[in-house]
């Protein structure tokens, strides 16, 4: 398969040594996805043990490639990288270890497409669900997707997921702030809201890994996420006003 000059999905995965255990994931991205599409695997180094096996699959589908983050190491800097790096007017996030499920990505992508800036892949509305998983993390997932939901209005009952779909130009246009973890899919619902613009969801079955080892730390990363969850609360902003809001959060947290 030869890659598009102008696909209309960018399809970003963060990926730490996942080495072969990356190759399943893509195999059903690849199978599921009926789009013209890009898949950024974005690794932190060259010598990252999943660079061969997306290479092997390059060779022959060069829709699939391998990026190098410059930014800095860690998810957040390799999500910002890809999204940075994409060429579709619509991106999606998911992860590397397969637990997602690519066929939402085509609805996902029309979603943004009729106007939306941020589609969430949702476990938690009728239709979605979470199978395994730690109970702890799960527990704290659900209570925040679904308390933004009811008291916020955020839009999606899973604002926390990563597996989401944006408009490129809004996250460009809004910038990204989170430098650690997971937490930008939370922090781009959280600044839509905050915007009023518009967020939808549709329902996923999430599974999860069999294969290698989660690299999510939940107690280092539950303060990143609850900054983000108290910003959701607050009136609209306007675009100026949210960058400087936005910035001041992220200097707080690291202070």
């Amino acid at each position: 398969m030869t890659k598009s000059a102008n696909p209309r999905v960018s399809i970003v995965i963060p990926a730490y040594n996942e080495g072969s255990a990356i190759v399943p994931g893509l195999e059903r991205i690849v199978e599921a996805v009926t789009l013209d599409y890009e898949v950024l695997v974005v690794v932190d180094t060259p010598t990252d043990t999943t660079v061969e096996p997306v290479n092997r699959i390059h060779e022959t589908n060069s829709r699939v490639s391998i990026a190098i983050n410059d930014y800095g190491r860690g998810p957040a800097n390799a999500i910002r990288f890809g999204i940075d790096h994409a060429t579709a007017s619509t991106t999606v996030v998911t992860m590397a270890d397969g637990c997602d499920d690519p066929r939402q990505i085509d609805d996902l992508v029309r979603l943004v497409e009729r106007g939306v800036v941020v589609a969430a892949a949702s476990r938690y509305m009728a239709g979605g669900q979470q199978v395994g998983g730690p109970r702890l993390k799960s527990f704290l997932s659900r209570t925040a997707g679904k308390s933004l939901h009811f008291w916020c209005g955020i839009g999606t009952r899973d604002a926390t997921n990563s597996f989401k779909a944006y408009n490129s130009e809004f996250v460009r246009e809004v910038g990204i702030d989170s430098r650690d973890g997971f937490e930008i899919g939370l922090e781009l619902t959280a600044k839509a809201k905050r915007l009023r613009r518009p967020v939808a969801e549709i329902p996923t079955i999430w599974l999860d890994r069999t294969v290698g080892q989660s690299n999510f730390q939940l107690g280092k990363w539950i303060p990143k996420y609850l900054r983000w969850y108290r910003f959701a609360y607050g009136p609209e902003l306007t675009l100026d006003e949210l960058k400087a809001k936005s910035q001041n959060v992220e200097m707080k947290d690291n202070t």
